[in-house]
């Protein structure tokens, strides 16, 4: 596997406190979606990941994101062309979710970007609880300091509550989107879980923060 590759983005800061005003909370438009898969996966970190359910909002800050770029990418559900009723999302417009079942056991969130009919998607892998830890710590049924409230694509999806109802939804307004967040120090490596992928298994596609405690496998 390739060695890490740090990213450095203006007035990067290591963990950051952020704040849960609401007037923050507003969702990124389209053309955040609209460009290349790296560029959307890489910008994601420090992003806000916001789903508001009737009265309640849960906020977490992505810390990790991986890029998948299909047809070619060996790695990606849509390699090969491969459409089906599940990968229907990712051909379809950017700005909206593709969520799968994996394992039989965990829902996982994917942000479709690019163009229409190029079926490319990031992989949300981990969150940092921002608001609404209590919530999230009590579906994960651990401790709300924990990390494994949200460090892993499955964990999030259950903290944050999103399932396979949601892939489709549009993420350029609520109940469930991305908002502005902090900048931070961003380190670049291979993707993981993808030893089947061949010569696309060391594309150093995985961006994360670098000092967050919440990345599934910073190592």
């Amino acid at each position: 596997m390739a060695g890490a590759r740090r990213v450095k983005t203006p007035g990067a800061a290591g963990k950051r406190a952020l704040s849960t005003d609401p007037a923050r909370f507003e969702p990124l438009d389209r053309g955040f979606y609209e460009r290349p898969v790296l560029t959307v996966a890489r910008d994601c970190i420090g992003k806000l990941l916001v789903h508001q359910s009737g009265r309640t909002r849960l906020v977490a800050r992505i810390v990790e994101a991986e890029a998948y770029r299909g047809p070619q990418d060996r790695a990606a559900h849509s390699y090969g062309g491969r459409r089906t009723k599940r990968t229907e999302p990712m051909f379809g417009r950017a700005g909206h979710a593709y969520v799968f079942f994996i394992y039989g056991m965990h829902w996982n969130f994917n942000l479709v970007t690019s163009k229409i009919g190029e079926p490319h998607a990031v992989l949300i892998r981990a969150v940092e609880p921002v608001e609404g830890v209590e919530l999230m710590a009590k579906r994960r049924q651990v401790a709300r300091d924990r990390r494994e409230i949200s460090n892993g694509p499955g964990k999030l999806c259950q903290a944050l509550g999103i399932s396979g109802k949601h892939t489709g939804i549009d993420l350029c307004k609520p109940p469930l989107f991305l908002a502005d967040g902090a900048k931070l120090s961003i380190t670049r490596r291979p993707r993981v879980g993808i030893d089947y992928a061949e010569d696309w298994v060391a594309k150093p596609w995985r961006f994360y923060a670098t000092k967050s405690e919440y990345v599934s496998k910073p190592r």
